[in-house]
């Protein structure tokens, strides 16, 4: 990691009508850096991780990717920015191919050989390389996913932004894809929202827990989940 952070929100605010949904919420993120956001439903964190991606304009505040203001900016600017973006729900073209799914990334910025070449690593890279020639809308949820996640990856993004990537999947599944994550931050920064804390616990290194908009706590993994705090508020009483 270098000292300079990546990426910084600072005062990021997010209303809708009288509803404040983030309240003055400060982040830093740092290069390979594996950071989680966690928080009961309505805590705000994925209305901040849509600010962070260009999905929603900040009401108030700043985003900053090496020290840009990226705050408001177009979510297709934001990506050539150089951040990976998967939704919670698989956004794929259902009527392609695994390969050709995976091509429409890769042909945006690289001439056709090399695209080819980019499009079979990413898919031999998140273990799907049998279903190259599988049309994706008949694929098994876990698999979208997995597809999906190749896209991402395909055009080697500095930030990637992961929106519950293991929600819908198998064990066996959700197993994979943290041996995926956490490989996959060792060539780049890494955002994670999920809610579930089996999994958080398995990946995390840095986690911040959102709650009525705000952070309520942050800081290394092992330390925030024990917080008694976190345990009320997000846990439950019988979270070890």
């Amino acid at each position: 990691m270098t000292d300079a952070p990546l990426l910084e929100a600072e005062g990021l605010v997010m209303r809708f009508g009288g509803v404040t949904a983030v309240a003055g919420v400060d982040f830093s993120l740092g290069e390979g850096e594996l950071h989680c956001l966690v928080g009961p439903n309505g805590a705000g964190k994925s209305t901040f991780f849509k600010m962070l991606c260009g999905q929603l304009k900040p009401t108030a505040g700043d985003v900053r990717l090496r020290g840009r203001s990226i705050a408001g900016l177009p979510a297709s600017r934001i990506a050539r920015l150089g951040v990976g973006v998967k939704t919670q729900v698989p956004s794929l073209f259902d009527g392609l191919t695994a390969m050709a799914s995976v091509r429409v990334a890769t042909d945006a910025v690289l001439p056709p050989t090399l695209s080819k070449r980019r499009a079979e690593e990413a898919l031999e890279r998140m273990g799907v390389s049998r279903l190259a020639g599988h049309v994706v809308g008949r694929l098994a949820h876990g698999q979208r996913q997995l597809v999906e996640l190749a896209m991402v990856i395909a055009q080697k993004p500095d930030l990637i932004l992961l929106d519950e990537p293991a929600a819908g999947m198998t064990g066996a599944e959700v197993d994979r894809l943290g041996d995926l994550i956490v490989e996959l931050a060792r060539s780049s920064s890494v955002i994670v929202v999920e809610h579930d804390m089996a999994f958080i616990r398995r990946i995390a290194r840095t986690v911040t827990v959102f709650n009525q908009g705000r952070v309520l706590a942050q800081g290394p993994a092992a330390e925030v989940l024990a917080d008694s705090r976190v345990r009320d508020v997000y846990l439950g009483k019988d979270a070890a």
